[in-house]
């Protein structure tokens, strides 16, 4: 299942805090060369993990398997801040309009054919399913050129919004991703699963450890 937690409510779990940063640095600094995010703590932090910010987090067992990030783009966010240059122009914001940052699949569960993974589809349902409770119905989001072409076979609308630039060892290009109720069918048929992923609570993960 998919958890989505506050900032705040992650915090409240010092143990699901420290396992997603820590799969954060993994995958952003050691996997991709992000050598701007190198941390000697091992943690992947950053100006964004606001009150504001919505953690989305898919617990497999005791681990945390994927993980991504919302930002609302009526505030400042990794586009409008740090990856400027991905931008031609100003960036479409507004309260229908979220950025997704951080999307990571841990290493021991990336399966699946085409290179998506169960847990990424998941994820992608995720997003999907929360913002369509909320009346948000596009995503910005900064990925691979490759992923331009996966999106719009899971019927996302893609909308390059500039040319794509190397960070790392990654090609990336900033994408807006408009979605709907068709968007989520064909992404619950390419998952061959029709339920809700999202979870309602906390995770049972790790003891059930808070913070004092």
């Amino acid at each position: 299942m998919l958890f989505c937690l506050t900032t705040q409510e992650l915090m409240e779990r010092p143990d699901l805090w420290e396992a997603v940063h820590r799969l954060r640095y993994q995958i952003f600094v050691e996997e991709m060369g992000w050598e701007d995010l190198r941390r000697p703590d091992g943690f992947e932090v950053d100006q964004f993990d606001h009150d504001e910010a919505v953690h989305q987090i898919v617990i497999r067992g005791n681990e945390v398997a994927g993980y991504q990030r919302m930002l609302p783009t009526t505030r400042p966010h990794l586009l409008t801040e740090v990856l400027t240059d991905l931008s031609e122009g100003t960036p479409p914001s507004g309260p229908n309009i979220w950025e997704l940052t951080r999307y990571a699949v841990a290493p021991g569960f990336r399966d699946g054919r085409r290179g998506v993974s169960t847990v990424g589809t998941e994820l992608i349902a995720g997003f999907v399913e929360w913002g369509l409770k909320r009346g948000v119905d596009k995503v910005i989001i900064e990925f691979e050129p490759m992923w331009v072409l996966r999106a719009l076979q899971l019927h996302f609308l893609a909308t390059p919004l500039g040319y794509q630039r190397t960070y790392g060892n990654q090609q990336v290009v900033a994408t807006l991703l408009s979605f709907n109720e068709h968007t989520l069918d064909v992404v619950r048929s390419r998952r061959n699963q029709h339920a809700p992923v999202m979870a309602r609570g906390y995770p049972d993960m790790f003891g059930q450890r808070r913070a004092s």
